[in-house]
């Protein structure tokens, strides 16, 4: 018994010492980190502290729903009321000025990486919040009856005591407010869309908070059940007549082009992108990623002549992918096709043991089929927790089945099924669940999309491509990133219409119409970030910069690289560089990783 309480007591005093200890010892270039920062650094608390505050005043400051079946009550997350959005922005600072306070230098790699991808996300945070003050400032003017619901949320929060008289007679004052506002509202001949999507948010918001107000004090105070329902009903019924009508004076601000395609969107500027660039770590023009990506496109042109020639066809590859899309499988067995090339990708890999693969991650993935509605924005299928297959169901019309079943035949697949399950997508759920789970919000597509686009660039290259038209269809997944970084880019510049995207998938990568479209109407109406398809090629090949730097050159295996990379979770590739090579860093870095070379 006391040597057991000994025991503890000598963990007790030393244990602290021993973990700050192990803080200020640097990690080698390639070299495995300590078990505990597999999980922590020195100011994963702080990010985790702050997650949790943001969600505490985002939870207390929207409205609740109430929940007939549980003690714990819905909570409606929409646009932030400007109290809410005040308190925010203090949070934010305040965190900001925690981290100024914090001792930079005295801390390990892994706390430094995390010092700066904190203080990345509260500063986009504060860019939010003020482009949605600002929005909300713009048609303010249109919601003055806004400030009474406010208020009256604001006293059921802490359950004050209400004069039902007195709230019937403010909701009837409400009213009239609301019925002048909304005719100043009907004057205008139109307004910017994005702000008018803003009003019918903030009028949702505002139906919602009315209603939890009315949820909370109606049937249990017997004078605001008394007085209250009848003038309740006519306002919220006037809320909600007024949200469905302020969309129709909404006019797209949108500098696109005017084509035939049916296609809207909103290119975003080249001051936007640099900006998102910036933001994303990737310390390019615009410009100069359409010029990589055209060079990356140079290449799998001459890998495709090569394959074209190898199948008969000469340097009429068009015909070498014809003879591709038309060996798709018979009706009802491509789930079937989906686990045999899964198994070949995963048997390839465990072959030249390239990544620890957890049994259970084997055991556990998932596969469902995609509806017919999801694969007109999505022609292709897609990945993560499971498998979700894009194929032809009985309800479609013949033209789209075969079309479906040429641009999901077993060449393309093979192509991208590790892609979007082992080693891609479900082993990144997988892992980033289980490691630095805290860094969630750091994630982005850069990391994502480019560790599983960058298994298609490595696969490749060790000879996962055994024949020709193994190789044609990996190429054309490989011509296709290249193409969503020149068409993204050159739409968002407002150098080209959506039909000029549509018609560059057709020529330049082969794609069926069907699926350009599709493929166009995802990227510019499908609620997707403007970099979010330039993320996959370029994600990839910042992820086999870093291989090259720290495998081809002996400091570090290929399994162990893989494995580290999975523990660090979706972060920046720029900052997962700066852990694994013990980068020197400042409190005040910005992007300057110059991964790609132009030669």
């Amino acid at each position: 018994m006391f040597a057991s309480l000994f025991k503890n007591f000598i963990i007790f005093i030393f244990l602290p010492w021993l973990i700050l200890l192990s803080y200020r010892v640097k990690a080698q270039p390639g070299q495995k980190p300590s078990a505990l920062y597999e999980q922590a650094s020195e100011v994963s608390g702080k990010v985790i502290q702050y997650g949790l505050d943001i969600n505490a005043v985002k939870d207390f400051y929207s409205p609740y729903s109430v929940n007939l079946h549980g003690e714990d009550q819905y909570v409606l997350h929409g646009l932030n009321s400007p109290e809410q959005r005040k308190r925010l922005v203090e949070i934010d600072h305040d965190y900001l000025k925690q981290l100024e306070m914090s001792d930079f230098e005295g801390i390990s790699i892994y706390g430094q990486v995390d010092y700066l991808l904190l203080k990345k996300r509260i500063n986009n945070d504060l860019y939010d919040l003020e482009k949605e003050d600002k929005q909300y400032l713009a048609v303010s003017k249109y919601l003055t009856f806004a400030n009474d619901i406010y208020a009256l949320e604001q006293q059921r929060r802490h359950g004050a005591f209400t004069d039902g008289e007195k709230v019937a007679l403010q909701l009837t004052a409400t009213l009239k407010q609301l019925k002048n506002d909304s005719v100043q509202y009907s004057k205008l001949p139109y307004i910017d869309m994005a702000l008018a999507k803003t009003m019918q948010q903030a009028l949702l918001g505002l139906k919602s908070r009315l209603a939890g107000v009315y949820d909370f004090y109606n049937g249990y105070d017997p004078m605001f059940s008394w007085w209250v329902p009848k003038p309740y009903q006519v306002l919220i019924n006037s809320i909600a007549a007024y949200s469905n009508m302020v969309l129709s004076k909404g006019k797209l601000a949108t500098t696109q082009k005017p084509d035939s395609s049916g296609i809207k969107g909103v290119p975003i500027g080249r001051q936007e992108l640099m900006r998102q660039l910036q933001a994303e770590m990737i310390p390019y023009t615009p410009d100069e990623l359409i010029v990589l990506a055209n060079k990356e496109f140079a290449w799998c042109n001459k890998e495709m002549l090569k394959a074209s020639r190898e199948m008969g066809f000469g340097d009429d590859w068009k015909k070498a992918l014809e003879k591709v899309k038309n060996s798709y499988v018979p009706v009802g067995h491509q789930p079937e096709l989906i686990l045999k090339l899964y198994n070949d990708a995963v048997g390839f890999i465990k072959s030249r043991d390239l990544i620890t693969i957890p049994p259970l991650a084997e055991e556990t993935w998932g596969m469902v089929m995609m509806s017919p509605e999801r694969q007109l924005v999505n022609p292709f299928f897609t990945g993560g927790k499971e498998i979700s297959i894009s194929y032809p169901t009985n309800t479609m019309q013949m033209q789209d089945k075969l079309m479906s079943m040429r641009g999901n035949n077993p060449y393309f697949s093979r192509g991208t099924v590790q892609h979007e399950l082992i080693p891609g997508h479900n082993l990144q759920y997988f892992m980033n669940s289980r490691y630095k789970a805290y860094r969630q919000d750091f994630a982005t597509p850069f990391a994502g999309e480019g560790w599983a686009l960058y298994w298609e660039l490595l696969l490749y290259d060790k000879g996962f491509a055994k024949t020709p038209e193994e190789r044609v269809g990996m190429l054309f997944w490989r011509m296709h990133r290249c193409a969503r970084i020149i068409f993204s880019l050159n739409y968002h510049l407002g150098n080209w219409a959506p039909q000029q995207c549509i018609d560059f998938l057709i020529n330049r990568v082969g794609h069926e119409k069907a699926n350009a479209e599709g493929e166009v109407r995802r990227s510019f109406e499908g609620g997707y970030s403007p970099l979010y398809q330039v993320a996959y090629l370029l994600g990839g090949l910042q992820i086999m910069a870093l291989k090259t730097e720290l495998v081809d050159s002996g400091k570090m295996s290929y399994k162990s690289f893989h494995d580290a990379v999975m523990k660090e979770n979706l972060i920046p590739v720029e900052m997962l560089r700066a852990t694994l090579t013990n980068q020197h860093l400042s409190r005040d870095f910005t992007t300057s990783w110059k991964f790609y070379n132009f030669n």
